[in-house]
Formats: C-alpha cells, structure tokens, sequence
C-alpha cells in the first residue's frame, strides 16, 4: 500500500488525493461522506480534494444526490497520466529557451548508478557508432546496452582490457603515484556518433566519475587514442617476435623512454 502510495505522490498528486484514489479504487463508487469516514479524516478536506480530482479528469462524478465518485480504470488512469507527460515534455523541448554557444561545455558526472543510466542514454540515442574503450569489469555493465545497439545496425568498436592483458604499466602516472602501479580506478572512454564522449575512471575504492562533453577536440583525441592502440595492439599481435628480433632490449626502451620509468637507465 505504502509504495502505492508514494508512486501516485512521485507523480505529483498530494497525499490527500493518492490516498482517496486508492479508496476509491478498493472499494468501488463511494460519496464523499463514505470515503471520509473510510479514511478517517476530515470531510472538507476530502471535498476538496475529491472536487481537484473530478476536475481534471482522474474521477467520474455521478448526476444526482448524494454524488457518487468513482475511479478511473487502472489502464485509463496511466494512459491518460503518459498522455499529459508526453505533451508536458514535448511543449518542454520546443519552446524551452536555448543560448547557442560557440564552445561545448565539459561537465562532471559522478556515482555508478548516474553514469550508467547517462551511458545507457546516449547508446539508446546512438544512429551510427559507439567506440569503447573499458576494462572487463565495466564492459560487463554496459553489455546489454551495446548489444542493443549493435542489434540496431550501430557500429560497435571496442577495446576490452583485464588484469591478464594489460602487460604495461599505465602511461603518465601522476606524481607521486606509488611505483607498484596502483591508480585510483580503471579508465574507461565512449565516443558516441563521433560527436558525444565520456571520460571516465572507476574503481572499488574510488567513486565513479566521468567528464562529458560534445567538443571535438576531445572527440578527437579519444578517437585519435583509441585508433593508435589498436594498431599498435595488432603491430605487436603480427609482428612482435619481428620486433623483439629486430630491435631487441631497445624495444621496449623506446616505450620506456616516454612513459616508463623516470629513469629508463634503471629499468
């Protein structure tokens, strides 16, 4: 009953006005001296709000006296309610003001449950290309989301790394990060269409957080990042005995020499 209750409320009728609907509903036509005395309260406040209710259609009001209120079916009530909020957002989308802004802004989002459910947004929005770049922990959480994508002809193009294949220690690491590699979270990226991103890092002891943002500088560094590391990923893949062969100890030297150890002579 209670959650009942507070679904009606989250749909924006007063608790007065939940409580006689469900009344009403459990017990069939009633006056409104009969639903007062079933609530127990006030009759003026159950007037009122059963006068609210008829109004704008949530009631039938019979002819006669005494008057009879009744409820609408469960299926007319809910259809009638996604009605009025469908008009509601509609009249929202086209009328609300807009400032046209030459440079997109960057927002931060935070906590799991707001990042997914933004993620899940924009894949449900996704008409050509989804580009990922996570770790298998939140691949796992995104699944369903690309998979319904790519069931409707979206391009899907992934990058999907564990413990077991990530073989090289993350690059730049802040200062004064603690040499064993640990970092706060793994990292994750989405580019959306080639005109929506997220940036993004999660971890155990960490909140989860992305950086969002239309810009397409940073549209196109992701998309630039992600393109290198798979060609080097499948370089390596084709030829890295070639590699190993051919260049030897300063194979890995050149990747040191930028973002390997702070001094690759002690490497």
């Amino acid at each position: 009953m209670e959650q009942l209750l507070q679904h009606l409320r989250n749909l924006n009728f007063t608790e007065m006005e939940a409580k006689i609907m469900v009344e009403l509903a459990g017990k069939g036509p009633s006056s409104g001296y009969e639903v007062a005395k079933g609530l127990g309260v006030s009759r003026s406040n159950v007037y009122a709000a059963l006068q609210r209710l008829a109004q704008h259609g949530f009631l039938r009001r019979s002819a006669g006296e005494p008057v009879r209120y009744s409820m609408l079916k469960p299926e007319e009530l809910t259809r009638m309610i996604s009605g009025q909020v469908k008009e509601s957002l509609a009249f929202i989308e086209t009328r609300m003001p807009r400032v046209e802004s030459d440079q997109q802004p960057f927002y931060s989002v935070e906590g799991d449950r707001n990042v997914l459910e933004m993620l899940n947004r924009e894949m449900e929005r996704a008409e050509h290309e989804i580009v990922v770049d996570v770790w298998r922990e939140e691949a796992a959480l995104v699944r369903n989301g690309l998979e319904e994508a790519e069931g409707r002809g979206v391009k899907l193009l992934w990058s999907c790394m564990s413990e077991e294949t990530a073989n090289r220690p993350l690059p730049w690491m802040p200062f004064g990060q603690r040499k064993d590699g640990a970092a706060p979270g793994r990292r994750f990226s989405f580019v959306i269409d080639r005109r929506w991103c997220m940036l993004g890092m999660r971890g155990e002891d960490s909140t989860t957080q992305g950086l969002v943002t239309e810009h397409p500088v940073m549209v196109e560094l992701l998309l630039n990042h992600f393109t290198q590391e798979m060609v080097l990923y499948e370089l390596e893949q084709d030829i890295g005995e070639e590699l190993s062969e051919r260049y030897g100890p300063r194979y890995e030297r050149i990747y040191d020499k930028y973002v390997g150890p702070e001094n690759p002579k002690d490497a």
